[in-house]
C-alpha cells in the first residue's frame, strides 16, 4: 500500500545548494568557482550558500561583520561573474542583532560619544531598563527579577559590554554575544605628561603594566610602584590605549537600523542573492517584561517588516531559529509564509541509521509535506549538529511530545561523542547551563566515519522535502579535525568542522568513490523532473524506507535497509526510459 500525501509543488525543488567559506577550498573564493565550473560538478548545484567571511568581518569566522561590502583579501567582481554565468544563485546571510565593534557605527560612537551621529544605533543597556531595575555598584542597571528570569542568555553572566565614551564615562551596552576587552602596551613617554610623576617612576610604572598586558592579565590592577598616587591619572593614560573584540546588539527601535537593513538587502541583491539567511533574529526584539528570544508580537512585527524591505528586492528570507519541536515555533515561522531550516533532520537521520527505524523519520517526512513545509535541509554545516530541537516541550501548561524521546536524544548525543565530537551549550535564565544544545563532529564522523551510512544518509537527505543544502567537508567525507578544534579559543569546538581543503585534497577527493557516488546522487536530485512533483511514502517495515517523487511519467523511488544501509533509486524519465542505482556497487 502507498500514501500518497497531498501534492504540494511550493519549492519542492529548487536546486541543490553547495555551502562553504570564501576558503574553504584552496585559498579564497577563486578556487571554489573553479571547482564549480568543472565539468564533474557542472550540473551538481543550483545555489551556492557562501558563509559571510564574504563580507569584511573580525570574529566568529564571519557573523561579526565590520560591513557587506566585499572582503577583497577572498572575494573578488570575477567571482560573481563566474557565479551569473554557471546561472548559480547566492545565499547570504543578514546578520540581524549585531555587528562588530570594530564597524564605522560603534567607532564613530567611542570617538564622538554623545555626539555620534550613531549614539542610538546600538542599545544603551541603563537606558533600556530605566526603572525596571536597581543600580549596581558597577554603574549598570541590575533588571528585576521578574525580568532577570525571563532574559535567555548565551553566557553565564549579563548581557554587557562596558564602553569608555570620549568623556571618561563608561556606559553598559546590550552585548548578547562575544566580547573581549583589551589593551595595547603602553608606549615610552605615554606617562610624562603627568605633572608630579618622576621619570623613573613613569618608567617602571609602565614597564609593570606591559608585563601584566603580555603576561595576558587585567592591567587595571597592575602594580605600579611609586606612581601608586597618580594611579587614577595612569588608568587614563592607559584606557586610551583600550581595544574591543565583539558583537554589538543593534538598537532595532531606530530607524537608522532599518535604513541599514534595507541598504544592505540592496547590496546582496546586487551581488546575486536569492536567498538572505536571517541569523539571530529571534534576539532582535527586546521589550521590557517580555523575553529577549522571539518574543511576540514584536519579533513578528520585525519579521513582517522585513519582508516587506525583501520583497522590494526580490528576496527571500530565511530566518534562522534554533527551537525544541516541541514550541511549535518551526510551524509558526513556516505559517508565516517563511521557509525554515530544518534543524530536525540531521538527527533523525542518525537516528534512524544507528537504530535501523523509519517510524521518527517518516513522522517528520509526513509533517512537512502534509503541512507544506518549505525548509532548507542539510546533514552537516558551518555550525553544530543541532539536538535540543528535537526535545518537546511545555508550553503553556502543555507538553508537547519531541520528535525524539529525551532517552533517545542523549543516545544520539552519546554516539557522536563516543565517535569523537564535542558539545557545546547554552544558558537559559540566571545563567542556568542548557546541555546538549548541539554536537560538534563532521557528520562522516558522527556517523562512524562509515562510507555507506554517509551515501544513504544523502541519499534520505535529497528524498526529503526541501531544497538540500551540502556542506563541502561532507561531500569530500570529511574527518574530525580534533587539533584545529584545539587551537581555537571561543568558538574553537567548532573547528572541528571547518578543514581548509587543499587544491590536492580535492583532486585526490575526486578520485574517491564516496565522493563520486555522493556528485551522482546530488546531480540526479539537482536535474531530474520527478523532484518537482508529488511525494509518495509507501507502507513499510520501519527498519525499510521507500519514497517516491512523481512528476508525470517522470520518476524517482529511494529503498533502503536501515539495517543493513544497502539502498536503491530506480528513476524513470519523461519517455519511459529507466534506470537503478544500486548501493553498495556490485563488487564492493
Amino acid at each position: 500500500m502507498t500514501d500518497k500525501v497531498k501534492t504540494n509543488t511550493q519549492a519542492s525543488n529548487n536546486g541543490v545548494m553547495f555551502n562553504a567559506y570564501p576558503d574553504s577550498i584552496g585559498t579564497d573564493l577563486s578556487d571554489t568557482m573553479n571547482l564549480l565550473a568543472d565539468g564533474s560538478l557542472r550540473n551538481v548545484f543550483s545555489l551556492f550558500y557562501v558563509l559571510p567571511t564574504f563580507f569584511n568581518s573580525d570574529l566568529d569566522r564571519g557573523f561579526s561583520i565590520i560591513d557587506y561590502d566585499l572582503n577583497n583579501e577572498l572575494v573578488s567582481r570575477d567571482d560573481l561573474q563566474v557565479a551569473a554565468r554557471l546561472k548559480f544563485n547566492f545565499k547570504f546571510d543578514l546578520v540581524l542583532n549585531h555587528m562588530s565593534v570594530g564597524s564605522n557605527q560603534f567607532q564613530d560612537m567611542l570617538r564622538h560619544g554623545d555626539e555620534s551621529a550613531y549614539r542610538d544605533f546600538f542599545i544603551d543597556w541603563n537606558t533600556f531598563w530605566g526603572e525596571h531595575g536597581q543600580m549596581g555598584a558597577d554603574g549598570y542597571i541590575i533588571p528585576d527579577q521578574q525580568h532577570l528570569d525571563r532574559l535567555f542568555m548565551r553566557k553565564p553572566e549579563l548581557p554587557i559590554l562596558k564602553v569608555r565614551f570620549p568623556d571618561g564615562t563608561e556606559r553598559p551596552y546590550w552585548n548578547t554575544f562575544y566580547q573581549e576587552i583589551n589593551y595595547r602596551p603602553l608606549a615610552t613617554g605615554d606617562l610624562e605628561g603627568i605633572e608630579g610623576l618622576s621619570g623613573q617612576a613613569a618608567t617602571r610604572a609602565t614597564a609593570a603594566i606591559n608585563d601584566v598586558i603580555a603576561a595576558g592579565g587585567n592591567p587595571t590592577g597592575a602594580d605600579i610602584g611609586h606612581a601608586e598616587p597618580f594611579r587614577n591619572l595612569v588608568m587614563e593614560a592607559l584606557e586610551q590605549n583600550r581595544q574591543y573584540l565583539g558583537q554589538m546588539d543593534l538598537n532595532a527601535q531606530s530607524q537608522q537600523v532599518w535604513d541599514f537593513y534595507d541598504e544592505t538587502l540592496a547590496k546582496l541583491k546586487g551581488y546575486g542573492a536569492s536567498l538572505v539567511r536571517l541569523d539571530a533574529f529571534a534576539y532582535l526584539h527586546k521589550e521590557v517584561g517580555e523575553s529577549n528570544f522571539f518574543n511576540k508580537p514584536g519579533t513578528w512585527d520585525y519579521l513582517d517588516r522585513l519582508k516587506q524591505l525583501a520583497l522590494k528586492h526580490g528576496l527571500t528570507l530565511l530566518p534562522e531559529i534554533h527551537a525544541e519541536y516541541g514550541s511549535g515555533l518551526y510551524e509558526e515561522v513556516a505559517s508565516n509564509g517563511f521557509p525554515i531550516y530544518d534543524f530536525f533532520l540531521p538527527g533523525l537521520i542518525i537516528d534512524a541509521l544507528d537504530r535501523g527505524t523509519s517510524k521518527h523519520l517518516l513522522l517528520w517526512i509526513h509533517e512537512l509535506y502534509e503541512k507544506g513545509i518549505q525548509t532548507v535541509n542539510m546533514l552537516g554545516c558551518h555550525d553544530g549538529i543541532p539536538v535540543l530541537d528535537l526535545a518537546g516541550k511545555e508550553v503553556d501548561g502543555v507538553y508537547r511530545d519531541g520528535l525524539l524521546s529525551k532517552q533517545q536524544i542523549d543516545d544520539v548525543i552519546e554516539r557522536i561523542l563516543d565517535r569523537g565530537g564535542r558539545i557545546k551549550n547554552l544558558y537559559g535564565a540566571n545563567g542556568k547551563k542548557i546541555a546538549y544544545y548541539q554536537v560538534n563532529a563532521t557528520y562522516f564522523s558522527a556517523l562512524g566515519e562509515d562510507e555507506q551510512k554517509l551515501l544513504l544518509a544523502r541519499a534520505i537527505q535529497l528524498f526529503t522535502p526541501g531544497i538540500p543544502q551540502v556542506w563541502y567537508l561532507d561531500l569530500f567525507a570529511g574527518k574530525n579535525d580534533y587539533a584545529a578544534a584545539d587551537r581555537g579559543s571561543t568558538g574553537g569546538h567548532k573547528e572541528i568542522n571547518r578543514t581548509t581543503l587543499t587544491l590536492d585534497d580535492i583532486q585526490q577527493g575526486l578520485g574517491r568513490a564516496v565522493v563520486l557516488d555522493q556528485l551522482e546522487l546530488l546531480e540526479l536530485r539537482n536535474t531530474h523532473p520527478a523532484f518537482d512533483g508529488q511525494l509518495e511514502i509507501h507502507d513499510s517495515d520501519t527498519q525499510l524506507l521507500k519514497i517516491s517523487w512523481r512528476n508525470g511519467e517522470a520518476t524517482a523511488t529511494l529503498e533502503a535497509d536501515l539495517l543493513d544501509h544497502a539502498f536503491s533509486i530506480t528513476c524513470s524519465d519523461e519517455s519511459g526510459g529507466e534506470t537503478r542505482l544500486r548501493f553498495p556497487r556490485a563488487g564492493t
